[in-house]
């Protein structure tokens, strides 16, 4: 069981001890929010309220030790880019305090964290990454385009009901005159998840492709079974340079060819630093997977692949010409990844390494057909 060694059940956090040992908490109190919805002041003074909020409810209390840890870390973790992006913004001629994209950049910030610093295993680390991500969703879900696609999609990343223990406890721990109308919301986000079945546990799915199927189709329904007509298999590799990519493909899937751009960057002397020539690696490896994509021949493509945005552009042609897309993320211990980096024949510099961990997207099941984590 991986715990955060700063809470003892029962008992108070030590936030003198907390702000001198973590800079990234002593900085929050530096950061002022809009006093419409943050009345109390400070990033900082909020998390402490949130944190004490969330100590106190019947329902935390009730958790195992384990649920506990996670949803204490994600408090503690779910404003903490506030510290980059808040800003001052024109909003109907007043000037007003916001935060955009905090969330998302906060998800990151805890997963680098996580990672590197509390070492905590994967699926306790991604489960507050992303609790982190989502602290807002039952708060607005009600009020989005299609709320029951969205309330499903977190049910398959987070548990929804340490997600509105969250949103329960962030409302609870701040200052704002329609503090009632957002826990309305949130009960709502409750009953929506209890009709949906994904109250504290993953919406199910007949199959894999019925649930790629749903989350990729607007209009789709989560119990529709759609027919399995893809032709060939893609086996997308996503991890951090020096995880071991190659030798997984070795051992695993060395009985299909492999697209890699690392070694089209070497057989033609690019330059992996210069973005022209990284330009030409990528047209050349878009050439030659258009090749086996129209052969209907399955491929291992070989990149680290850690970014949402470019991992869809190679999605979406490799799902252009009906292939079922299977994503193998790898990940090794942190200080396992400096020394296999460190004794790999190409050594990446670590400086270059800390900038991947920290735009470190883990795909999750809305990208692909399947995706393994092999950790």
């Amino acid at each position: 069981m991986w715990t955060f060694p700063y809470y003892t059940p029962n008992q108070p956090l030590d936030w003198t001890l907390l702000e001198q040992t973590f800079s990234w908490l002593d900085e929050m109190r530096h950061v002022p929010q809009d006093p419409i919805w943050h009345a109390e002041g400070d990033v900082l003074t909020h998390t402490k309220m949130v944190v004490d909020a969330l100590l106190h409810l019947p329902e935390f209390q009730a958790l195992d030790l384990q649920n506990q840890h996670i949803v204490l870390m994600a408090a503690l973790l779910h404003d903490v880019e506030k510290r980059s992006t808040t800003c001052e913004e024109i909003i109907n001629g007043q000037t007003r305090i916001v935060s955009p994209n905090h969330a998302k950049k906060g998800e990151h910030t805890a997963r680098y964290l996580l990672y590197t610093v509390f070492d905590a295993p994967f699926a306790v680390r991604e489960h507050i990454a992303k609790l982190v991500r989502l602290h807002g969703l039952p708060l607005w879900a009600i009020s989005k385009p299609y709320p029951e696609k969205a309330v499903i999609s977190a049910s398959l990343s987070v548990n929804t009901q340490l997600l509105a223990m969250l949103a329960k406890a962030d409302v609870l721990g701040r200052e704002c005159v329609d503090k009632e109308d957002i826990l309305l919301r949130i009960d709502l986000f409750e009953a929506l998840c209890h009709e949906l079945n994904c109250w504290g546990v993953a919406r199910e799915f007949a199959s894999d492709y019925g649930r790629f199927w749903y989350l990729n189709h607007e209009n789709s329904s989560p119990d529709y079974v759609p027919f399995d007509n893809l032709q060939f298999d893609v086996y997308m590799m996503c991890a951090v340079a020096g995880s071991g990519k190659d030798f997984f493909i070795q051992k695993h899937l060395s009985h299909l060819p492999m697209l890699s751009i690392d070694a089209i960057r070497r057989e033609h002397g690019f330059d992996p630093a210069d973005k022209g020539d990284n330009g030409r690696a990528v047209q050349f490896a878009k050439e030659q997977a258009k090749v086996y994509l129209r052969e209907k021949r399955g491929f291992v493509f070989n990149a680290t692949n850690i970014s949402r945005d470019l991992r869809g552009k190679w999605l979406d042609l490799f799902y252009q010409y009906g292939a079922r897309v299977h994503i193998v993320y790898l990940e090794v211990p942190y200080r396992q990844l400096l020394a296999q980096n460190r004794n790999r024949e190409y050594v990446v510099p670590e400086k270059v390494l800390e900038q991947m961990l920290w735009k470190l997207d883990v795909p999750d099941v809305s990208e692909a057909f399947s995706v393994q984590y092999r950790v």
